[in-house]
């Protein structure tokens, strides 16, 4: 669970860090009589759980409260990269000395966590790491250790000297955030060093593990404030795991490791997945017809690739799953089925059977994948 920063810094002040006066709105009108509780000028950041908010005009530095007002009321109406915008941040301005990047986030490969630490903050770090590489300095964190005194001093010693005790505090509160919170992911950029030699987060970046969110129900509340598609909010409303793409290719398939690996297949094949679909371990008529109306209600969607791998669930209850499903939904493109494993033939030899002019039966992953990307490009049936 990805939070927005107004949360993150709740958590962060929860921990113990500073943070600057603030206030969140949910209306632009709200906007004016903040910033002068603020002081007159604020800082207004658009809230959304995705990066290049300074570049895209996501963060206006506001000098009286008629900008404010403006800037927030932008927010609201424009929204930001094509999401909307249901709250926007204010925070007093504050005299910034210099701006520097500090992250813990889980390498799930090494089994580690990995503390970054920079001198230069309040751009993307993957623009730091490509130009000035030795600007980051980083250190591997065993989980069941934590995060050791020698490695913080390392990690803070490419900083001022008079910045690194304040930074080597808030990287100790990170890790225990982390550990407290469940987190996979706290970011913070820029942290900043205060023309009083304080040192304290500008920005908050937290991502929670929703397999621990269980331990924190209090976190949870948190979801009220994001922006559900409605499309997912209906495919989570019938327990479906569903995440909207940006391609041409709707997937369907049982299981997540059969899910990603169909979405790479499609890749292989020369087309783009328009979704991720999990329907799990059943795929009866009311999961079908469920999952294609929500895959069909996507306008980009050109063909749909349904692959089912048969344990538990039979190939010949899938077939006539997906045939009781085709006469609930007005599937409008092409839908290519792939069967295998328990009763596949049987399944195969209904769909057949049926005739059905949506339906195109292919026999491999590797074949139906192609044959899905070949239609969604206008290819005949």
């Amino acid at each position: 669970m990805d939070l927005l920063e107004y949360q993150g810094k709740e958590l962060f002040a929860k921990h113990g860090l500073p943070r600057l006066d603030a206030e969140v709105i949910e209306k632009p009108e709200d906007a004016r009589a903040a910033a002068e509780r603020l002081g007159g000028g604020a800082v207004v950041k658009v809230q959304v759980q995705i990066g290049g908010r300074g570049k895209g005009g996501g963060i206006v530095i506001a000098k009286t409260p008629d900008e404010a007002e403006a800037a927030a009321r932008r927010m609201f109406d424009e929204g930001f990269k094509d999401m909307p915008v249901t709250r926007v941040l204010l925070e007093s301005l504050a005299d910034i000395r210099e701006e520097y990047y500090m992250a813990i986030t889980l390498d799930r490969a090494s089994k580690r966590f990995v503390a970054m630490v920079s001198s230069e903050g309040g751009v993307d770090i993957e623009e730091v790491a490509e130009r000035n590489p030795e600007a980051i300095r980083k250190a591997r964190i065993d989980p069941v250790v934590g995060i050791r005194p020698f490695q913080v001093n390392r990690l803070v010693g490419g900083l001022p000297e008079e910045a690194r005790e304040g930074a080597a505090q808030v990287l100790r509160t990170l890790w225990d955030i982390l550990v407290a919170e469940d987190a996979t992911l706290v970011e913070v950029n820029p942290l900043v060093l205060l023309g009083d030699g304080s040192v304290l987060p500008l920005d908050a970046k937290v991502t929670i593990d929703d397999n621990a969110l269980f331990r924190h129900p209090e976190t949870l509340r948190f979801a009220e404030a994001f922006h559900l598609d409605p499309t997912e909010a209906r495919a989570k409303e019938h327990g479906l795991q569903y995440v909207a793409l940006d391609g041409e290719v709707g997937i369907i398939g049982n299981g997540a490791g059969l899910v990603m690996s169909t979405l790479d297949v499609v890749q292989q094949a020369g087309g783009a997945a328009a979704n991720f679909l999990d329907v799990g371990g059943g795929a009866g008529a009311d999961v079908m017809a469920t999952s294609l109306e929500v895959i069909l209600s996507d306008p980009d969607v050109r063909s749909v690739l349904v692959n089912i791998f048969g344990g538990i669930t039979r190939g010949d209850l899938v077939a006539e799953g997906i045939l009781e499903a085709l006469k609930r939904v007005d599937a409008h493109v092409p839908i290519v089925i792939r069967l295998d494993g328990t009763n596949a033939e049987e399944g195969r030899k209904i769909l057949a059977e049926a005739n059905h002019e949506r339906v195109v039966p292919e026999a491999t992953m590797l074949s139906a994948a192609k044959r899905a990307v070949e239609l969604a490009k206008g290819g005949a049936a």
